[in-house]
């Protein structure tokens, strides 16, 4: 899907990838990009046509009635990103407002936006949903249960969305990054997440922006990643065997 004169929506839209997707979405000229977040009290922009608006994602009546706002004020949407994450570590004994924020940040969001908006899109046969995931929702995060597991129901749920629509002119891809430079990183620089290094969220904007125009599933800045996935389908003990170990080490 070309990107010049599109109406696009960032969520997670204050920082990092999000505010860098917003940025280059302008770079390339897109009609108005309208990001989201719960606040933008360290964002600064000087672009007329990048919009900021509060907003809880995980509110679906708070999601649905901010849409409703930007389709009569700026138009029908035709690129929704669901950026906004969070990451919290620990096992399965979190506690389960852990598990609750996780499921709906990483999960319900991109429910309620595609619940909202594919009706429309159906009618028009055009429209496109970017949906980050992580790395972690190919492989797995040896730190957190709640991020690995909500992880991989977004790439389910992605999946199923590019099924069941993508001859009806919805697109889909999904965003599969390992460490990137953001504030849910900081200070994480040897996690095993970033044993392959840690990118620039511009660098991420520019290849969604390339996977968007050529409409490719699978987004995977990390081209390690890539590799990791292929071995862990062709021997899936294996794989898990090769995790446990890491985990040991990194443990030990």
């Amino acid at each position: 899907m070309e990107i010049e004169n599109k109406v696009i929506v960032v969520t997670g839209g204050s920082g990092g990838i999000g505010k860098a997707l917003s940025t280059h979405f302008i770079h390339e000229n897109a009609k108005f990009v309208i990001a989201l977040d719960i606040n933008f009290d360290n964002f600064k922009s000087k672009d007329t046509n990048l919009i900021t608006k509060i907003c809880d994602v995980t509110d679906e009546k708070e999601l649905t009635m901010v849409i409703d706002e930007i389709n009569l004020k700026f138009g029908l949407i035709d690129i929704f990103c669901s950026n906004a994450g969070i990451l919290s570590l620990g096992n399965e004994q979190v506690p389960i407002e852990d598990w609750n924020k996780n499921w709906n940040l990483h999960v319900m969001s991109h429910v309620f936006a595609a619940k909202k908006l594919i009706p429309e899109m159906l009618k028009r046969g055009s429209g496109y949903f970017v949906n980050t995931s992580s790395a972690a929702g190919l492989l797995s995060h040896i730190d957190s249960v709640t991020y690995s597991t909500t992880k991989h129901a977004a790439i389910g749920f992605a999946e199923w969305i590019a099924i069941t629509y993508g001859k009806q002119g919805i697109g889909v891809s999904i965003l599969c990054p390992q460490a990137v430079e953001t504030a849910m990183t900081m200070g994480r620089e040897n996690a095993v997440s970033a044993l392959d290094g840690m990118m620039k969220p511009t660098q991420i904007a520019l290849d969604v922006i390339k996977a968007v125009k050529e409409e490719t599933f699978l987004i995977s800045p990390h081209e390690q990643v890539l590799g990791y996935f292929q071995n862990k389908a062709n021997n899936y003990s294996r794989w898990i065997g090769g995790m446990q170990k890491l985990r040991q080490k990194l443990k030990s």
